[in-house]
């Protein structure tokens, strides 16, 4: 790419679809049931059985054969026998129907139990459940690219299944730059509160990811050196905040030459978020550098983090949404403008605190208006995307 750290940058659509096509789906795993949940299943999963695998009563009454009255029995039926059976139980042998407990009347006549409808039921093969009448043996119960969730894992456990192998979820390690940061309290002049470290793991999580490190380095570049290249190698994915400016305080392009990475994506053309940056590093793996300021850094998130995450863990590049504005939306020249906004009587209406430093409009947000450098008109349809936590 041809744009440095101070460029135009490359088109937002463009840097979001080569986030998405530099990322290789991981390996798969082999994992219990219910860590299956939220992940991507890996292969076809088969019914090891019949589903249900033997035949059941759909109700509390009794198993019947042929017409009633019945007289109650137990083991296998005969015409003109019934047996108690509960929701689930086993139908008997020779049953062809069941009658519900609400349905029946029991008396003794000549010292035997005798069954009686006091409806018009049962009819032929009615409140049984056949075995194999949901899935039979090998049959696909769930498709391979499917995102897992508890119904799917629930169907699997009827299907004979203790564990599910899925893609392996994208290992995150984070670097946070930054000499003025203050971890808790009210900052002094010059210094500034840390929003990164109580968010951006969580936001990782909701993603698909699970960040296996964090460390904070200084604004020196021959810190951001080592922290580049060491202590991140058990990560598939290395997000940093801060540093991606070209300031005498920016070190992260610096130190990406200085290791040997290559840079896919230097800069982005939007608003906030303009320093984003995709590189991928000597071993393979790819950096997403976000920058310093908190709205501006989610902005990079959703453009660049979002879709290497999902191809990472084998999900398609996330879809755009759209939706119809209520007012005009002014464009950028030669850059998307990324606007959190809410809705108003279904339409969209940007959000205040817009300022890439200000974190309430997209506390507060239903989603990012991604507007293209034309603008939007009053009643103009805008592409959206999706907030993690939406």
């Amino acid at each position: 790419m041809s744009a440095g750290p101070g460029g135009g940058g490359v088109q937002w659509h463009t840097a979001r679809a080569l986030a998405s096509s530099a990322a290789a789906r991981l390996p798969a795993e082999t994992v219990p049931l219910d860590e299956a949940i939220g992940r991507v299943l890996a292969a076809d999963v088969l019914a090891l059985c019949d589903l249900p695998h033997y035949a059941s009563s759909a109700m509390d009454g009794w198993a019947v054969r042929g017409d009633g009255p019945w007289a109650i029995t137990t083991g296998a039926l005969s015409p003109g026998t019934a047996s108690v059976v509960q929701t689930g139980g086993v139908i008997p042998h020779g049953a062809d129907a069941v009658l519900r407990s609400e349905s029946g009347s029991v008396r003794v006549r000549g010292g035997r139990s005798v069954l009686s409808s006091t409806t018009d039921e049962p009819r032929h093969a009615q409140h049984i459940r056949t075995a194999g009448d949901e899935a039979r043996l090998s049959d696909l119960l769930i498709a391979a690219g499917t995102p897992i969730n508890p119904a799917h894992v629930a169907v699997a456990a009827a299907g004979g299944h203790d564990e599910l192998g899925v893609i392996c979820r994208p290992r995150v390690a984070l670097i946070f730059t930054g000499d003025e940061i203050v971890e808790s309290g009210i900052p002094g002049p010059g210094r500034v509160r840390d929003s990164f470290g109580p968010q951006l793991p969580a936001v990782v999580g909701m993603l698909g990811g699970a960040v296996v490190s964090a460390s904070r380095v200084r604004d020196d570049l021959a810190a951001t050196i080592a922290a580049l290249g060491g202590g991140t190698s058990d990560s598939d994915l290395v997000i940093t905040t801060g540093g991606t400016g070209d300031s005498s305080v920016d070190h992260i392009h610096a130190a990406l030459r200085s290791i040997g990475a290559e840079v896919l994506v230097p800069r982005v053309a939007m608003r906030p978020g303009g320093p984003s940056l995709l590189a991928r590093l000597p071993d393979g793996r790819l950096l997403v550098g976000l920058p310093g300021n908190p709205l501006a850094a989610m902005m990079g998130l959703v453009t660049l983090v979002e879709p290497v995450i999902a191809a990472l863990g084998g999900r398609p590049e996330p879809v755009l949404g759209t939706v119809a504005t209520a007012e005009p939306l002014p464009g950028r020249a030669g850059s998307s403008v990324l606007v959190p906004y809410r809705l108003l009587d279904g339409r969209a209406v940007a959000n205040p605190w817009l300022g890439s430093g200000m974190m309430r409009g997209l506390a507060e947000a239903a989603g990012v208006l991604i507007v293209p450098p034309s603008g939007v008109p009053a009643g103009g349809t805008a592409e959206t995307v999706a907030l993690p936590w939406g």
